[in-house]
């Protein structure tokens, strides 16, 4: 197996966000709150400090399936970052810790977008061109507009999770379907990934460790680590973080969306949205 299975050494470039001004919404309410399901997140602990991510089996349920797998057969623990580009994304995953390597799974099928239902709990934020742009659970997703829905023989319209910053991605070669145990995490925005790379979750704490990891391509050694990687269901009760994420679908989030948009009119993108997470 060749470095053939890291991102395309091209794609480096990120676009950077503007701040924000400094005035948010009102402090969130009960109502306003969602609890993962603690089998979806993934808890890695590196030495640049712990990393929470919440996996969405909905948009790509063998991806997810996969890091579950991979997870509690330990195979993550000790692997390092070994191709991470700053404005970009930290690569990782590779039991070889060369880059080079996979799991002894077989390869996965692509899942780069998925048939979304009405069901599904995607909370649109905008609609440009025929499009739906906003949340399902903490992953940003770009849809066709549901009314594309009455003409299609599911009932159903295509959507792709986009890669804002902390979104997971699974590293492939130049075949789509070889996807295997390497995966990355996005350090900043880089849309023109969607749909080329299965995006499947997203980091809801620990964004600032992902940043500070060393960057190289590949990196120098010493090299930055995820020294243990669990699920937090796998996390002794006495031990297991209590986490809680914004809900999509409450009130607290729909007037952030109504502040955001008039902040930054036609400038407004769903990377903008940062929904608050509490860690106890």
């Amino acid at each position: 197996m060749t470095r053939s299975r890291a991102l395309l050494a091209g794609l480096c470039l990120a676009i950077s966000t503007p701040a924000l001004a400094a005035t948010v919404s009102a402090k969130p309410s009960e109502q306003d709150w969602r609890t993962p399901a603690p089998e979806t997140v993934m808890v890695i602990d590196t030495n640049k400090g712990r990393v929470l991510v919440e996996l969405i089996p909905e948009v790509a349920p063998n991806h997810v399936a996969r890091l579950q797998e991979l997870t509690r057969a330990g195979v993550y623990d000790g692997r390092t970052f070994f191709r991470v580009i700053d404005k970009f994304m930290a690569q990782t995953g590779d039991p070889t810790n060369t880059g080079e390597g996979g799991s002894d799974k077989p390869n996965l099928k692509a899942e780069f977008t998925f048939r979304r239902t009405a069901e599904a709990g995607f909370v649109p934020m905008a609609a440009p061109a025929g499009l739906e742009v906003g949340y399902l659970k903490s992953l940003p997703v770009v849809s066709q507009a549901w009314s594309w829905s009455d003409m299609t023989s599911d009932k159903k319209v295509s959507a792709w999770g986009t890669y804002c910053p902390g979104v997971l991605g699974m590293a492939r070669d130049e075949d789509n379907n070889s996807a295997n145990s390497q995966f990355f995490l996005m350090r900043q925005p880089y849309p023109s990934l969607d749909k080329r790379y299965t995006a499947f979750g997203r980091v809801i704490s620990g964004l600032d460790a992902v940043r500070a990891i060393k960057t190289g391509e590949p990196v120098p050694a010493p090299q930055d680590l995820m020294q243990k990687v669990r699920l937090l269901s796998d996390i002794p009760e006495a031990e297991r973080p209590k986490v809680r994420v914004i809900d999509p679908k409450g009130p607290w989030f729909a007037a952030e969306t109504k502040r955001l948009r008039a902040l930054k009119g036609a400038d407004f993108s769903v990377c903008d949205m940062d929904p608050p997470v509490e860690v106890r």
